[in-house]
C-alpha cells in the first residue's frame, strides 16, 4: 500500500498545456476515482503516475519518496488498461507468470503468487485456457490478476470496464469493490462514467480541462457541489438549473426565478445582495410533482420501470427534468406544478460558484 502525492504536476504536448499544475494527495489504502469528460486529462494524469508519460513539471511521490525520475517497473505500481493486452499464444497461467519470470523470481514464489491471485479472482478453472477461449469478464479478471501477482504498492486502472456490456460492467464494479476490501490496497481508477465514480469510490476527483474542480466523498460531491460544472456532471439525470435574482422575501432574502415565482430560503445565509443574478439548481429526484411554485409543461417521458423521467419546459422556456418513482401515467402535454424543497435547493453566483449552503444539509440527504 502507498500514499501517492502529485505536486504542481504539469503536462504539455507540443507546447499545448493539458495538465495545469495539479496538486493531489491519494491516501494510503483509498479507492480514488478520477472522473471527468473526455479530454479532461484523467488518463494522462494516471499515466504520469505510472511513468508511462513524462512530466513537463512538478513531482510525483510515493510514500514521500520522489519517483518521477524512475522507470515504470521501479515505481512499485501495477496498471490495468482498457485493453486486456493478454498474450494470445500463452494460456492464462503463463500470462500471469510472465512478468514475474522476467523479474527472475524463484519458481516457488511465482507459483505461490499465481495461486493466490487466481484464488482471489476465482479463475483457478481458467488457468489452462487461451485468451481466445475467455469471455470479456474473464479476460478482465486475468488482466487484473497480472497486476495482483506483482504485489504492487498501488493499482492504477484506466477505464478497465469500458469494453464490457452493461450487465457485466455492473457485476465487475462489485467485484472490484470487493477486491479493494480484500486487498486493502491503494487503487486509482479512471473513468468518464459518473455512475462508476459514485458507486465505487470512497474519494472522487472531478477533473475538467486539466484542472481539479473538486475532491471529496461521493455524498459530498453529490450533495454539496462546489460549482455548476460538478453539479451538472455528477448525478443522472443532470441537475436542473433555473435563472433568477436575489430578492426580498419576508424578513430575509429569497430568489425570484425568471419563471415568476419567489423562493423563500427560510433564513439561509446567502452572501449576495438584493438584485444580484443567481442560478438555482435542484436535482430531478428531489423536485416534487404536486403543489409548488413552478409550473412545467411535459414534452417527453421515459418509463424505466422502477422510475419515470419527465422532460418538460418551464414558463420562461427553461428546460426542467423530473424523476418520479414507479410508472407514471403523466403524458406529453400535461402541465404540472412542481415543488422545490428548500433543503435540496443549490444556489450558484454569477461566476457559477456555490453559495449559501444550508448548515443542516446532511440531515436531508442522509435521513
Amino acid at each position: 500500500m502507498a500514499e501517492i502525492e502529485l505536486k504542481s504536476v504539469l503536462k504539455s504536448f507540443q507546447g499545448l498545456e493539458v495538465i495545469h499544475g495539479i496538486d493531489l494527495t491519494i491516501p494510503d489504502g483509498s479507492f480514488t476515482v478520477l472522473v471527468g469528460p473526455s479530454g479532461c486529462g484523467k488518463s494522462t494524469l494516471l499515466r504520469m503516475m505510472a511513468g508511462l508519460e513524462e512530466l513537463s513539471g512538478g513531482e510525483v511521490r510515493i510514500d514521500g519518496d520522489r519517483c518521477d525520475h524512475l522507470l515504470p517497473s521501479a515505481r512499485g505500481m501495477a496498471m490495468v488498461f482498457q485493453s486486456y493486452a493478454l498474450y494470445p499464444h500463452m494460456n492464462v497461467e503463463q500470462n500471469l507468470k510472465f512478468g514475474l519470470e522476467n523479474q527472475r523470481l524463484a519458481r516457488s514464489e511465482i507459483d505461490a503468487r499465481v495461486r493466490k491471485a487466481a484464488g482471489i479472482l476465482q479463475i483457478e478453472h481458467l488457468l489452462a485456457r487461451r485468451p481466445n477461449q475467455l469471455s470479456g469478464g474473464q479476460s478482465q479478471r486475468v488482466a487484473i490478476g497480472r497486476a495482483i501477482v506483482k504485489e504492487p504498492k498501488a493499482f492504477l486502472f484506466d477505464e478497465p470496464l469500458s469494453n464490457l456490456d452493461a450487465e457485466l460492467r455492473v457485476k465487475m464494479r462489485g467485484e472490484l469493490i470487493s477486491l479493494h476490501q480484500r486487498l486493502d490496497a491503494t487503487m486509482v481508477y479512471v473513468t468518464h462514467d459518473q455512475v462508476e465514480a459514485m458507486t465505487m469510490a470512497d474519494r472522487i476527483v472531478v477533473l475538467n480541462e486539466g484542472t481539479i474542480e473538486q475532491v471529496g466523498s461521493p455524498i459530498e460531491l453529490y450533495a454539496r457541489p462546489r460549482n455548476i460544472f460538478v453539479a451538472r456532471f455528477l448525478g443522472a439525470p443532470a441537475m436542473n438549473m433555473l435563472k433568477g435574482t436575489v430578492a426580498r422575501a419576508g424578513n430575509g432574502l429569497g430568489i425570484r426565478l425568471e419563471t415568476g415565482p419567489l423562493l423563500a430560503l427560510n433564513g439561509r445565509d446567502v452572501p449576495l445582495a438584493e438584485g444580484e443574478p443567481v442560478t438555482v439548481g435542484i436535482r430531478p429526484e428531489h423536485a416534487e410533482a404536486g403543489a409548488g411554485p413552478l409550473a412545467i409543461t411535459v414534452e417527453t417521458t421515459e418509463v424505466l420501470g422502477a422510475g419515470t423521467i419527465l422532460h418538460g419546459v418551464a414558463a420562461a422556456g427553461q428546460p426542467f427534468t423530473l424523476a418520479l418513482r414507479g410508472i407514471s401515467g403523466i403524458k406529453s402535454g400535461d402541465v404540472l406544478d412542481i415543488g422545490l424543497p428548500e433543503p435540496f435547493i443549490h444556489i450558484f453566483d454569477e461566476a457559477g460558484l456555490a453559495v449559501g449552503a444550508p448548515t443542516d444539509w446532511r440531515s436531508a440527504y442522509l435521513s
